[in-house]
């Protein structure tokens, strides 16, 4: 079991198979020069919170527990889109009383300027959060098969 390390975090109640959808994604969708906004008027956290939705959208989850969603390097979960939105969906099974965590690098493309330090602790973190093509090509892989990158990050 894995308890939150870094400030808040979200903490699974009961335990989720893979696949199991831990929590739906909530928010205001905002564009791009919104996002960038945040970033100029120093809220920066707002900023860093958002969601890349599509190509030229980001969900904002302001107010939403989604909103403390935190970063791995060897994250239980990943972001899906499906036609009602964005999702956080089990990629292995996640305990009760273990911190929910997904790869922020699924959500960054290469068009993303982005980057974080990363503290998660795990033995294999990169140290550094980047976007999508700063990712280990296996590991691109690996979240491609599970279906944690959406489409039209392939594309940006």
């Amino acid at each position: 079991m894995r308890l939150v390390r870094n400030g808040k975090g979200i903490v699974a109640l009961r335990s989720f198979r893979p696949g199991t959808t831990v929590l739906r994604i909530r928010g205001k969708i905002v564009d791009a020069d919104t996002v960038w906004r945040y970033w100029q008027q120093g809220n920066t956290r707002r900023g860093e919170n958002c969601f890349r939705f599509d190509a030229d959208r980001y969900l904002n989850p302001e107010g939403d527990i989604s909103d403390y969603a935190n970063h791995a390097c060897d994250p239980n979960s990943g972001i899906v889109k499906d036609a009602r939105g964005l999702k956080l969906v089990a990629i292995r099974l996640i305990a009760a009383g273990e911190e929910v965590t997904h790869d922020y690098s699924t959500l960054l493309g290469a068009d993303d300027v982005w980057t974080m330090r990363c503290r998660c602790g795990f033995p294999d973190c990169r140290g550094i959060v980047g976007n999508l093509l700063t990712l280990p090509p296996a590991l691109l892989r690996r979240y491609r098969r599970l279906g944690i990158v959406p489409s039209f990050m392939l594309s940006i």
